[in-house]
C-alpha cells in the first residue's frame, strides 16, 4: 500500500486547461482532483506557484539493454528520465540481440521490471529476416513493431526501402508500424559523392546533405501510399523535413487517424547552423536539417500533423561520437532535457503549456492506447511532474545522468526545472535526490 499524497494548490495543465487545484494520491492512482483538506497521514507537497503535468511518455528511446550496456542501460536512462519528468517509455529493438523474437522481447520485459525507474513498453522488431514470422503473430498485443535502428545491424533492414517488405507486412499486421523512413539508395549514392571528394573525413555539416529531405520524403511519401492501399496502421517516426509535413492530416481526431507521426526535440532544438559548433555530437538519423525545416515542423506540430513529441534517445560514448564521419555512431541522449526544452519554447512563446501536454502526454497515451495513463484524471495512474516555470539551470557534465555523461546540451541554460517526479504514486525524484524502492510498471494497452 502505497502512502497517500497530498499535492496543493498546483495549477494543474490537463486536457487543454490550467486551473488551480489539490491533487490526491492513493495506492498508485489519483484518488481525487479539487479542493482536499490535509489530513495527519497524508505527505503534503505545496505545489504553490509550480505547474502540476501528466508524466511525460516518451514514445521513442534507445536505452541500450540488452547489449549495448557501456553507453546506458535502462535503470540509469531510465534515471535520468524521471529526473526530466518522463515516467513512461517505448523502447526500439536495436539492442544485441535485436528483439526479433517474442522471447527476446520477453527477456528485454524481465530486464525492465528488475531495473527500471519509469514505466516501460518495448517494440517487436522486423526486417526482411523476420517478417514471415512477424505476420504470423496476433500483433495486436504488442505495442507495435518497428524496424528503428536495424539498419545499423544489416544493409537492407529498413522497410521504407522494400516496397515488396511493406507491402507484405501492411496487408497482414495488425498492430502500429513505426518505421524509420529513408531512401537508402538516395544516401548511399550521396555518400559515394562525398566519400570520392573528402575521403573518411566528411565534415558533419554535409550529413544533412547526404541524408537529404529528399531521401526522407521519397521514402514516407511512398509508405503512406502504401499503408493507405492496405488500411495499415502506420506510424513515421522522427519526422525532419517542412515538405513531408504536408503528407499528413490534421482534419481527424488523432483517434481516427491510421497514418501518424512524430517529431524528435532534436529537431525542433537544432538546425544546420549547430553542425559547425558541435560537429558529429549532433549527428543523428534522419539527419537535423535547415532552419525552414526547423520552423516547418513546429508549425505542422501546432496544427496537429504532427502528433506526438519524442526523444529518440540514443546515448554513445564520446569516443564513438567523436570519429570521422563513417564510423561516427549516430544517435546523441536526450531524455533528460527534453521537458526542458519544449518549455523553453513556451517561454518564448512559440507553444503553449496546453499543447506540450497534449503532444507529450495525452497524444502518445491516445496513439499507443495506453491504459490509464497520459492524462490527470481520477482513476488513473498518479504518473505526474511537477515543475518550476521561474527556475534557472545549467546543463553541465555534474548534473548530467546519463551513462555516456554527456549531453550536445552542455552549456545550455534553461529557465525551468522538473522539481518532483511521481510514477505509479510514487515520488520517485525530488529535487535532486531518488527513491529508487519501487520500479516502474509495465504498460498495458486498452482491449480493442
Amino acid at each position: 500500500m502505497n502512502n497517500s499524497i497530498l499535492i496543493k494548490n498546483s495549477t494543474i495543465v490537463n486536457e487543454e486547461k490550467s486551473f488551480v487545484a489539490d491533487v490526491l494520491l492513493s495506492d498508485g492512482f489519483i484518488h481525487k482532483i479539487g479542493n482536499i483538506d490535509i489530513k495527519p497521514d497524508y505527505k503534503a507537497i505545496d505545489g504553490t506557484g509550480k505547474h502540476l503535468l501528466p508524466g511525460i511518455i516518451d514514445g521513442q528511446v534507445h536505452f541500450r539493454d540488452p547489449g549495448l550496456t557501456h553507453k546506458g542501460d535502462i535503470y540509469t536512462e531510465s534515471k535520468a528520465a524521471i529526473a526530466g519528468g518522463v515516467t513512461s517509455f517505448i523502447d526500439m529493438p536495436n539492442t544485441v540481440p535485436n528483439i526479433l523474437t517474442v522471447e527476446s522481447l520477453r527477456d528485454k520485459y524481465n530486464i525492465a521490471a528488475k531495473k527500471s525507474l519509469a514505466n516501460y513498453s518495448f517494440f517487436l522488431g522486423v526486417n526482411g529476416d523476420n517478417i514471415d514470422e512477424v505476420i504470423k503473430m496476433d500483433t495486436s498485443k504488442f505495442i507495435g513493431v518497428s524496424d528503428d535502428g536495424l539498419y545499423f545491424t544489416k544493409k537492407g533492414n529498413l522497410l521504407a526501402d522494400s516496397p515488396e517488405k511493406m507491402e507484405k507486412l501492411f496487408a497482414n499486421c495488425n498492430s502500429i508500424i513505426a518505421i524509420h523512413s529513408e531512401k537508402e539508395e538516395i544516401i548511399e549514392a550521396n555518400e559515394e559523392a562525398f566519400r570520392k571528394k573528402y575521403g573518411e573525413a566528411i565534415p558533419a555539416n554535409l550529413h544533412p546533405i547526404i541524408r537529404s529531405a529528399e531521401g526522407c520524403y521519397e521514402a514516407t511519401k511512398r509508405a503512406i501510399d502504401l499503408a493507405r492501399k492496405h488500411n495499415a496502421r502506420l506510424h513515421i517516426l522522427h519526422l525532419t523535413t517542412e515538405a513531408e509535413t504536408h503528407l499528413f492530416r490534421n482534419d481527424i481526431p488523432l483517434k481516427e487517424k491510421k497514418i501518424t507521426t512524430e517529431v524528435s526535440v532534436h529537431h525542433l532544438w537544432f538546425s544546420d547552423k549547430d553542425y559547425d559548433q558541435l560537429g558529429m555530437l549532433i549527428k543523428w538519423n534522419p539527419a537535423i536539417k535547415t532552419e525552414k525545416d526547423k520552423y516547418g515542423l513546429l508549425k505542422a506540430l501546432l496544427d496537429d500533423r504532427i502528433d506526438i513529441i519524442t526523444t529518440d534517445h540514443a546515448p554513445h560514448t564520446l569516443q564513438e561520437k567523436q570519429q570521422p564521419y563513417f564510423k561516427s555512431m549516430s544517435g546523441a541522449p536526450m531524455v533528460q532535457h527534453t521537458l526542458n526544452c519544449m518549455l523553453e519554447f513556451y517561454k518564448q512563446g512559440l507553444i503553449s503549456l496546453e499543447k506540450v501536454v497534449e503532444k507529450m502526454c495525452h497524444n502518445p497515451a491516445t496513439l499507443y492506447s495506453i491504459a490509464r495513463r497520459g492524462f490527470i484524471r481520477e482513476g488513473y495512474f498518479a504518473d505526474l511532474t511537477l515543475v518550476d516555470l521561474n527556475s534557472t539551470w545549467t546543463v553541465t557534465k555534474d548534473n548530467i545522468l546519463y551513462k555516456c555523461g554527456w549531453s550536445p546540451l552542455e552549456g545550455t541554460t534553461f529557465q525551468t526545472a522538473i522539481k518532483q517526479t511521481f510514477v505509479n504514486g510514487n515520488l520517485v525524484y525530488d529535487n535532486g535526490t531518488f527513491n529508487e524502492t519501487a520500479k516502474g510498471m509495465e504498460i498495458t494497452i486498452k482491449p480493442n
